[in-house]
């Protein structure tokens, strides 16, 4: 199988992507790169923690690249931290020269992924893409995948509803503008089992809070 990097969020998106191009047969993950913020040690836009996060790589049998980012960072920024985590990946691995996403349907996220890749001489993978959203979170929760609710966009989605569990129920509750996988931002979350993951991680709910008057993150720690 030819080898690949799989862009890693902490998410159910990115967990899905495992488990599907595991299923494929045709390439083979052999690392996780997670962007994190700097200060907070935790990963960029999920807000989740670097414990949880590696509990997560542990449970999926693979190890972790960490790319650093500063706190409210730029563009150029994240592409010199990503640039740099590929060239360990390459070099820690010979002959890379591909990376996969969870990406379900944004054409322009997926065009400004394709030119970065294309600056670096690798090649994205998007094993979800054009995915429908609702039959896709459907099987996600039927196919075993657990996960709450990390982060909220207030703009779009009552903050009540971080912290919560991504189940039937949650979809269920959604209201109709909102994508049942938050493709559109509306939310992130933090995964906790599937067919992708060896055993469960065991995660307790912490606090929630608002960060830039905006997202409701809500803190999940590892328990005992």
């Amino acid at each position: 199988m030819t080898p690949t990097l799989l862009s890693w969020s902490g998410g159910k998106d990115a967990a899905w992507a495992l488990h599907v191009l595991r299923q494929r047969g045709e390439f083979e993950v052999v690392g996780l790169l997670t962007t994190l913020t700097e200060g907070f040690n935790r990963i960029s836009m999920q807000g989740i923690r670097r414990e949880v996060l590696h509990a997560q790589a542990q449970a999926a049998g693979l190890p972790v690249l960490e790319a650093w980012i500063p706190q409210a960072a730029d563009n150029a920024s994240y592409v010199a931290s990503f640039s740099d985590a590929v060239a360990r990946a390459q070099a820690r691995w010979p002959g890379l020269v591909h990376i996969a996403y969870g990406d379900l349907f944004l054409p322009d996220i997926r065009a400004w992924r394709e030119g970065l890749c294309a600056t670096l001489g690798i090649t994205p993978l998007f094993p979800l893409f054009d995915s429908d959203t609702t039959q896709l979170a459907r099987t996600m929760i039927h196919g075993g995948l657990r996960a709450d609710l990390c982060c909220v966009d207030t703009t779009q989605l009552d903050a009540a509803f971080s912290g919560r569990a991504f189940d039937a129920t949650l979809l269920a509750e959604l209201p109709t503008s909102i994508d049942p996988c938050g493709e559109h931002g509306e939310f992130h979350t933090c995964v906790f089992a599937g067919p992708m993951f060896h055993h469960p991680i065991p995660i307790a709910r912490g606090d929630r809070v608002l960060r830039d008057g905006r997202f409701s993150y809500t803190d999940f720690k590892l328990s005992a």
